[in-house]
């Protein structure tokens, strides 16, 4: 089924993206992001604030050991991860519905660059300072009643188009 073993994982080139979770209070949201983090080699999550770290079992429950294989770091603060990663030259977005956002279908990356997505928590989302901190903010076309979705789903959408546009390995999305 072609899957890497958790050392050949850790060797794997990923794509240059780290995935912020600010104040994510389910654990089952952290697992789920993990273990979609996992599935499309992204280089490393950031665990802020409130959010739980590994080991944990309800992390476990969702992240299937993905939380191991997943290089992982903890911010007490958004802003230090924000500012950490600015000074590493990754450019930032919230995910977040604001005036000037970019939709998701829009968005235009530069495989040369290196990019950090901010999830925020599942009832306040991105904290204002810290999205005011980001280089720009991306936001998920919907059409329905509902203008929001679960953060483990946001996610897992993020990732996917993050690394479509990405990626570019011979043999992965090469037709």
């Amino acid at each position: 089924m072609n899957r890497l073993s958790p050392e050949a994982f850790k060797t794997e080139k990923k794509i240059p993206l780290v995935v912020v979770l600010d104040n994510v209070r389910s654990l089952h949201n952290v697992g789920a992001i993990f273990r979609t983090s996992d599935a499309f080699l992204v280089e490393s999550v950031y665990l802020c604030g409130i959010t739980c770290t590994p080991p944990h079992a309800e992390i476990h429950k969702t992240a299937l050991g993905a939380e191991n294989t997943v290089e992982w770091k903890y911010f007490e603060d958004t802003h230090q991860a924000v500012e950490t990663l600015k000074t590493n030259h990754y450019t930032v977005f919230a995910i977040e519905q604001v005036f000037g956002s970019t939709m998701l279908n829009d968005i235009q990356l530069d495989h040369k660059k290196k990019y950090a997505v901010i999830l925020g928590n599942e009832v306040k989302g991105v904290q204002q300072t810290v999205v005011d901190l980001c280089d720009g903010c991306i936001e998920i076309p919907q059409h329905g009643t509902k203008h929001s979705l679960n953060v483990s789903v946001t996610g897992g959408i993020i990732i996917w188009e993050m690394f479509k546009k990405l990626d570019n390995s011979p043999g992965i999305l090469a037709p």
